[in-house]
């Protein structure tokens, strides 16, 4: 019992929409997982640590990151296009990565799951879905643990 209490998961959430990010927020941590919240792609990164060229130098991720959930759509940098960085980057192509969108469309969810996405999941995002993240969540944990 000690080591589920200890064992606390964080999740990156990544949503442009204020409303969105405080639901996938609430959610998380009704479920006890450390959250962080960021309202864009570029910001996900930034704390990731994989910034532009220009401040590739700066401090490397300290807060290990167990899972990543993000919108599909926002300006700028889509989830898609997020999602493509982290699986093209080394360090950081382990980190499972869900997908969210308010639109069902068929060939988007599958080019997402396509390209390396763990889910799909529909908005709004109900405490269902993120309970299916466990078993994401426990796999990457017990991969690198081997």
């Amino acid at each position: 019992m000690g080591i589920a209490a200890e064992t606390q998961f964080h999740v990156l959430a990544v949503d442009d929409s204020l409303i969105d990010r405080k639901l996938i927020e609430k959610l998380l941590k009704t479920s006890s997982f450390q959250v962080t919240a960021v309202d864009s792609g570029s910001k996900a990164l930034e704390f990731l640590g994989l910034q532009e060229e220009e401040q590739r130098n700066h401090h490397p991720q300290e807060t290990e990151v167990n899972l990543i959930i993000t919108d599909y759509s926002m300006p700028g940098m889509t989830g898609y296009d997020l999602l493509r960085k982290i699986k093209e980057s080394s360090s950081l192509k382990d980190i499972p990565v869900v997908i969210m969108s308010s639109e069902n469309i068929p060939s988007r969810i599958n080019r997402c799951l396509e390209e390396g996405a763990e889910d799909f999941f529909l908005k709004p995002v109900q405490l269902s879905d993120v309970n299916k993240l466990r078993p994401h969540l426990l796999g990457s944990r017990t991969l690198l643990e081997i």
